[in-house]
């Protein structure tokens, strides 16, 4: 169950100058060290706490750990991609991550690529390059919708 207090300014019970990602705890995975970056300073810059990492075995090491309020992938990553972290991910009981609410990054942006995401475990699909705007509004969204 949710603490519905960290999602207050995702429903609109915060004052305007509030950040609309403050409190929440995100882990980013992403093989490239660039767009890692960059997807963590626009988190950031909305107030979420961000954790990266470069592996999907590096994520399901911290996942536990951390206890991410939500999951940013990437999906096209060498030695094992987004779709196989997320189906291990949704295997792990709720207490180690295993619901984690998760958004799928990847360049492939096609309505196949979106419903193999869906079906594979993640909640939403987001087509690189990522518009900042439409990130932040993707993890809010998630956020509401869980």
């Amino acid at each position: 169950m949710r603490d519905n207090s960290l999602f207050s300014n995702l429903a609109g019970n915060a004052t305007s100058s509030s950040l609309p990602l403050a409190r929440l705890k995100i882990l980013v995975v992403d093989d490239d060290e660039d767009s890692r970056f960059y997807i963590s300073t626009v988190l950031e810059a909305d107030g979420a706490s961000v954790t990266t990492v470069a592996s999907a075995a590096k994520a399901l090491e911290v996942l536990p750990q951390l206890q991410p309020d939500i999951l940013v992938c990437d999906i096209g990553m060498p030695e094992e991609d987004g779709y196989t972290l997320i189906r291990k991910i949704r295997d792990l009981k709720a207490e180690k991550g295993g619901n984690v609410p998760a958004i799928a990054l990847t360049a492939y942006a096609d309505s196949e690529d979106r419903v193999r995401a869906l079906e594979a475990g993640f909640q939403t699909h987001i087509a690189k390059p990522v518009d900042p705007d439409n990130l932040v509004a993707a993890v809010a969204n998630v956020l509401v919708t869980e």
